[in-house]
């Protein structure tokens, strides 16, 4: 079964909610909501990674989201860090984050492989090759799905020749970070190429740019939610573990759709 990951951003500058969990207590809220609505992990990030967007130092990073994931971890919620540096990743784990999402992969931060190795939490790695300011600059792809399977590759090794079990890896192809659109709908279109790893896949395409592609000129980035429902079924249909997404009762309600029709195919 497909996991749902509800996405809790506590940034003033997030591209899709505008800073509406900015403040620790709205943000705590937030989170119980996403909870309450079905997420099966909450993944809480103090860093904006949308294009263009500028670094945060990770005390302001931690700052942020410590006692936002302590009162989540506290209340019962099963809870991720999205960050890029590995002091605040240690941190987020001792706080109780059980998942560190790194959309770097190890990349920005040479310590995280041997902090991800250390607190023993499940490690997502992105496809990633730059910063948010530089990435647009490097989607230049000979064939997207084998250069991504290939980079990608190339993170598991640094990863397990740090000590992270290999079944704590998850892979993330990176939709929409140093990616134009069609190569996320490619990727979208062969996320089977990845099952020769044998790891578990999470899959990000929640109201990203490349969406655009389907709706009106003037549609809004919330209208961004229905096709991005869709991804998730696909998703779902190539069996990934885990989809990150901002609304999580469509996204539940979308994958209970495929979760039936698969077991009407099941039936005698």
């Amino acid at each position: 079964m497909t996991l749902v990951m509800g996405i809790l951003n506590v940034t003033p500058d997030s591209f899709s909610d505008g800073g509406r969990w900015d403040s620790t207590d709205a943000a705590i809220e937030h989170g119980f909501v996403l909870h309450a609505q079905g997420a099966d992990l909450v993944d809480v990030g103090g860093e904006s990674t949308r294009p263009g967007a500028r670094r945060v130092c990770p005390v302001d990073e931690q700052s942020r989201i410590l006692p936002v994931i302590r009162a989540l971890v506290d209340g019962g919620v099963t809870v991720s860090v999205d960050t890029l540096n590995a002091a605040t990743a240690g941190a987020a784990a001792a706080a109780g984050a059980t998942v560190i999402n790194d959309v770097s992969g190890g990349l920005a931060d040479p310590a995280m492989a041997s902090v991800a190795a250390d607190t023993g939490a499940d490690y997502v790695a992105m496809h990633w090759r730059g910063h948010a300011q530089d990435m647009d600059a490097m989607a230049g792809y000979v064939d997207v799905v084998r250069d991504v399977h290939e980079e990608l590759s190339a993170r598991v090794a640094v990863l397990t020749a740090a000590g992270v079990a290999p079944e704590r890896i998850i892979l993330d192809p990176g939709l929409g970070f140093a990616k134009r659109a069609e190569h996320n709908w490619a990727l979208l279109a062969h996320l089977d190429a990845f099952d020769d790893f044998g790891l578990r896949v999470m899959v990000g395409a929640s109201r990203k740019r490349f969406l655009r592609d389907v709706l009106e000129p003037q549609a809004t980035v919330l209208e961004r939610d229905l096709p991005t429902a869709v991804t998730s079924v696909l998703a779902g249909q190539a069996k990934a573990w885990a989809v990150r997404v901002h609304d999580v009762l469509g996204t539940k309600a979308a994958l209970a759709v495929l979760r039936s029709v698969e077991s009407a195919r099941m039936d005698p």
